[in-house]
């Protein structure tokens, strides 16, 4: 049974409730009819619901690359505990062995994904007009800007699109109809390196290997552990600083009281003065 069809199962005896309880004289069927057909709808709905919830955990798995029956055993272990059945093995007994194997999966995967990186990588450089910095960035100019070119500490507004090697999308502001605004200096290195070499206006590729994006870690369910990225990105703006605000006469003096207190209170927890006997005491 799938666990489309399990999700289904709540819902049918609200979905009959609702169909055949009260069930009018002949000439209102029309209204049982439209009855039925909103509670089916709702029904629908939390269905679809259910399942991206199942879908939403599949996450804790990524990168493990499971065969077919071995979604099967954790399909059983999950419906067992949702369902309160008795457990076929002791999952805290197993925890040890559990931790081993996605262990081994993830670092399969994540060598697997590396040795592919490698062979992009290098194709990638091979390409007309690609620029191969010390980093390992390759940098790539789609369009040429005319304006300046940020510096590191610069905040930003830019589009850009993010993908893994194969093209497959796992971030877009474009697709969000919305620019993003950052420091350079607060996203992951190939970014901070290659958005420097752009200038206003422009646009580029930037292609960057697992040290310069997420690393061996990748990001579960989104980007593969050594995965190298493609970015392309289009500099909009540089954006000026928010100059700080002055505070205003009342939180200044407000900050002095709590200083004063502060410092009153600090004055009252001193260990009181040792009487002038005791160093005579200790000199005998």
């Amino acid at each position: 049974m799938t666990a489309l069809r399990q999700a289904w199962l709540p819902f049918v005896p609200l979905a009959l409730l609702l169909a055949f309880a009260g069930c009018p004289a002949p000439e209102g069927k029309g209204d049982e009819k439209a009855a039925s057909g909103e509670a089916s709808e709702a029904a629908s709905e939390d269905e679809k619901a259910l399942y991206a919830f199942g879908a939403s955990l599949a996450r804790y798995a990524a990168g493990m690359k499971l065969s077919e029956s071995e979604v099967e055993s954790m399909e059983k272990g999950l419906e067992d505990a949702l369902l309160g059945r008795p457990l076929d093995v002791d999952p805290r007994e197993y925890g040890p062995q559990l931790q081993k194997l996605v262990a081994e999966r993830r670092a399969a995967a994540a060598a697997e994904e590396k040795t592919a990186a490698t062979t992009f990588l290098t194709e990638e450089a091979a390409k007309p007009g690609v620029e191969k910095t010390p980093s390992g960035l390759l940098y790539a100019s789609l369009t040429q800007g005319t304006g300046e070119s940020p510096k590191a500490t610069d905040r930003v507004k830019v589009h850009y699109k993010g993908m893994l090697r194969d093209g497959t999308e796992f971030d877009s502001s474009v697709q969000r109809g919305e620019p993003a605004s950052f420091h350079l200096n607060r996203v992951v290195p190939c970014w901070t390196e290659g958005v420097q070499k752009m200038k206003v206006g422009g646009k580029a590729r930037l292609v960057c290997p697992a040290e310069l994006g997420y690393g061996e870690r990748g990001v579960p369910g989104r980007i593969p552990a050594g995965a190298a990225l493609v970015f392309e990105v289009e500099l909009l703006e540089i954006l000026p600083e928010v100059a700080a605000t002055a505070p205003s006469p009342a939180l200044k003096g407000a900050a002095k009281a709590a200083e004063e207190a502060i410092k009153a209170a600090k004055e009252a927890a001193k260990p009181a003065a040792k009487p002038a006997e005791e160093p005579a005491k200790k000199a005998e």
